[in-house]
């Protein structure tokens, strides 16, 4: 059983990595094989629309034609038993870098048909882990759960299980001290960062532990 992470976040080791790495680590309690696949680290583009992947009979149906650093990337996804993508909220959406890693995920394996239907042959439990700096009241005030949504019906829709996961109030920097900041006060954030993020770190933890359980049926 493999379980595969995808960060959308530039930073290897900070709050969207941690959880991945957590949710990884529970993945791996009930016996998966893990991988964290980082999307900084490679060079790609978004789908360009040159629908190969939808031509009939077409060597490249269902399976995007495109081949760059993230085709490998790809493959791995198309046999894995299980994923979680995770990205920080870059105003008020995921990375530009998870954006088009998500364009070439899910278009290869969406059939136009009605209603419209998944090329991909199984159904696989998936989820979505996000950071966030803001509070979950602001995130709902700033309509952010709409976009959360459709991520999770996407992945639903194509893979035939998807979760989401959000981390509010996040710790942006090591030392607020360095940066032009007074959006909050850097030492209630300091303190959330103690006391909140590693429950944040659990339940990512569980959610790994859960999805690995699910596939393995």
């Amino acid at each position: 059983m493999k379980v595969y992470a995808v960060n959308g976040s530039p930073r290897k080791n900070w709050n969207t990595a941690m959880l991945l790495e957590h949710a990884l680590s529970g993945a791996a309690s009930q016996g998966a094989e893990t991988e964290l696949i980082h999307l900084y680290d490679l060079t790609f583009k978004g789908c360009t629309s040159c629908f190969a992947c939808k031509l009939k009979e077409g060597k490249s149906y269902g399976k995007c034609a495109m081949k760059d650093g993230l085709t490998p990337a790809l493959e791995k996804l198309a046999t894995a038993d299980a994923f979680i993508l995770g990205s920080p909220i870059y105003f008020g959406t995921v990375t530009g870098e998870m954006r088009s890693f998500m364009e070439r995920l899910l278009f290869q394996y969406l059939a136009y048909t009605r209603p419209p239907s998944s090329l991909f042959t199984r159904n696989i439990p998936t989820a979505f882990i996000y950071t966030m700096n803001v509070s979950e009241e602001i995130m709902k005030e700033n309509q952010y759960p709409i976009h959360i949504g459709m991520n999770e019906n996407y992945l639903a829709r194509i893979f035939g299980q998807a979760e989401t996961l959000c981390s509010y109030e996040t710790l942006q920097f090591e030392d607020y001290d360095k940066v032009v900041f007074n959006y909050f006060d850097p030492e209630e954030r300091r303190q959330r960062r103690r006391d909140v993020f590693p429950e944040d770190c659990r339940k990512a933890s569980e959610l790994g532990a859960r999805l690995a359980r699910s596939a393995r049926g």
